[in-house]
């Protein structure tokens, strides 16, 4: 890791539960197909620096299905359909601030401008959501989220159940924490569709007087 998180997390390396969890990946890599590939793990680390986070949108499970996960939580590769999920964050983008459907998945845009999209385990066995849960993944995200709680005024985006439960680790009373249900077509009715989260996030970023941030992906 050689961004400006390396002096932020770089002590995590040294701890036994990271050389478990390194043991373990690599025990199903070589049993498994295990996505993202290696390279790509640690990608939303390297596609938003510390210094340039505004906003945190987090993520569980990377996707499972072939092609699909590369180390940005909702994010797919340009060439791939897009997964349901992600259909409902762009038609509630559509809807929240009349931005058009984008023509593809990938999200290293939003990425590149602040938008750390974070996943709370970052590698999974193909085709086994949830494989890789409970291996150590959650200790280190914990600690990333963790580090963006110190920076003086960030976004937390929770999406789900799941997401919810790290508001114990933001100082709500120094950032903007933006809760509701998981875009998934299983919940998506029941509040995702009408939360408007990207006008959310505009609005809490003016009020502390900060850029808006821009969401077009075309």
């Amino acid at each position: 890791m050689t961004t400006d998180w390396n002096p932020l997390l770089r002590h995590e390396f040294e701890q036994p539960y990271w050389q478990a969890l390194q043991s373990f990946v690599a025990r199903e890599r070589g049993q498994h197909t295990v996505y993202p590939a290696h390279d790509d793990v640690f990608a939303a680390l390297h596609h938003t620096s510390y210094a340039s986070t505004r906003v945190v949108i987090l993520g569980q499970d990377p996707y499972h299905g072939p092609g699909q996960a590369h180390g940005l939580c909702f994010s797919v590769q340009r060439e791939v359909a897009l997964p349901p999920s992600l259909v409902n964050i762009f038609k509630e983008l559509q809807a929240d601030l009349g931005i058009p459907v984008p023509s593809h998945g990938n999200l290293s845009a939003w990425a590149q401008r602040g938008v750390l999209l974070l996943n709370t385990t970052l590698t999974v066995r193909a085709g086994a959501a949830g494989s890789h849960q409970g291996k150590g993944w959650e200790v280190f995200t914990d600690q990333v989220i963790r580090a963006v709680n110190d920076k003086p005024f960030v976004v937390f985006v929770l999406w789900g159940a799941h997401a919810r439960k790290k508001k114990t680790l933001i100082d709500t009373a120094r950032h903007a924490v933006i809760e509701a249900p998981h875009p998934s077509p299983l919940s998506a009715h029941q509040g995702f569709f009408g939360s408007r989260p990207f006008s959310q996030i505009n609005a809490a970023l003016a009020a502390a007087g900060l850029p808006h941030m821009e969401w077009n992906l075309d």
